[in-house]
């Protein structure tokens, strides 16, 4: 079943001449870094068609350093068949988590329909690396607590890319103060090698480039599945300010609260990542690869109709079937509206939830599962 989903997957690729745009702008960085500091460098070029530009801290540069080596055609082999062997992992440790045991058959059974799912599709298609942050964060997080450096991996992937950093609440609430320091230490550590090796790129993406949020892209397009991006499609602007910020603010709190007092570890981190997701001011629908371990939490828990109709959300890419060129996302009628965002609405209907769920500590019929 593998098999014959990745060569479909990578017959359809060839096919529609994907340009793994994400692994050229990672190339581009780790050029840029390579070269040295000064001038233009890191935060100074575009590339691809669409004009990419870097947006991850200099660490990150550092590390797609490596990926300037190789042969355009070779490096795209590379991240293909690595986020797929990504997946198979995510899978494995998201089965873990929610307390299944998965097997080597289970795992490639599921991996092979997992790639189809959207998010996980886009991703690999992009050359993203969502799948590669989603398993160093679960990974550690699902630890044995007082495991020996827990919480550092955690603070070396919200170094790559900021957004892992709601984590950091959820080890505070839970009452982790160990390892959220070991992550506020790890991150610290991932800034100190980025000022030692590229300083003025550092602080040119620390005091500049980290508040510029439009060069991530234009957040009212159907790509985005925050709260952001909903709000700016239904009120019709491209500038929501503070209607999409109030919004955002309860959703934090209520996706924090929900993860503070899940039944299950794995629960926690789920609603975690849907917080992050929801309030983040883009969260480009290839950023939902959460839903592997928030599946494997519902199926864990015997939810299989819920299990499945949910994953049927993240294959149907409804957001993708809409009118979407130049201005028509924000021209979208009504009706359109719940197609065009299918994620953030999953995200706050599961929060809320899980704001009226009992907790761990009050609920005698729940018992925790560690991994």
């Amino acid at each position: 079943m593998l098999a014959v989903s990745v060569a479909a997957f990578v017959t359809l690729c060839v096919a529609q001449h994907a340009p793994m745009a994400d692994t050229l702008v990672y190339r581009a960085e780790g050029a840029a870094a390579a070269r040295g500091d000064g001038g233009a460098g890191l935060y100074g070029f575009t590339v691809t068609r669409w004009q990419l530009p870097a947006t991850y801290p200099p660490f990150a540069a550092l590390l797609f350093v490596p990926a300037a080596w190789p042969p355009l055609a070779a490096l795209k082999a590379v991240c293909l068949l690595g986020n797929i062997a990504l997946l198979a992992l995510l899978v494995h440790l998201s089965c873990r988590a929610a307390g299944l045991r998965p097997t080597r058959a289970s795992v490639c059974a599921v991996t092979a329909g997992a790639l189809w799912l959207e998010p996980v599709f886009q991703t690999v298609l992009f050359g993203q690396i969502n799948l590669a942050l989603a398993c160093l964060v679960l990974w550690d997080l699902n630890r044995p607590d007082g495991a020996r450096g827990k919480g550092l991996a955690l603070g070396v992937a919200i170094g790559v890319k900021l957004t892992p950093a709601v984590f950091v609440a959820y080890l505070l609430l839970t009452g982790r103060r160990r390892e959220a320091g070991r992550a506020a230490l790890g991150f610290a550590g991932t800034v100190a090698v980025g000022a030692t090796v590229l300083p003025y790129a550092t602080w040119e993406f620390w005091t500049r480039r980290l508040f510029e949020t439009g060069r991530v892209g234009k957040a009212w397009i159907v790509d985005n599945q925050s709260l952001q991006g909903l709000v700016a499609r239904v009120l019709h602007t491209a500038e929501p300010g503070a209607l999409w910020a109030v919004p955002a603010v309860l959703a934090g709190a209520a996706g924090l609260y929900a993860a503070r007092t899940a039944r299950t570890p794995a629960r926690g981190i789920a609603y975690t990542a849907l917080t992050g997701l929801l309030v983040s001011p883009v969260s480009w629908s290839h950023h939902w690869v959460w839903c592997v371990p928030l599946l494997a939490v519902l199926w864990a828990e015997g939810r299989r109709r819920t299990t499945v109709a949910l994953a049927l959300v993240f294959t149907a890419r409804t957001m993708w079937l809409l009118p979407h060129q130049g201005d028509l996302d924000l021209q979208l009628d009504w009706w359109q509206q719940p197609l065009a965002s299918p994620y953030p609405l999953l995200g706050v209907a599961f929060v809320l939830a899980g704001c009226r769920q009992p907790s761990a500590s009050s609920s005698s019929a729940s018992t925790i599962r560690y991994a």
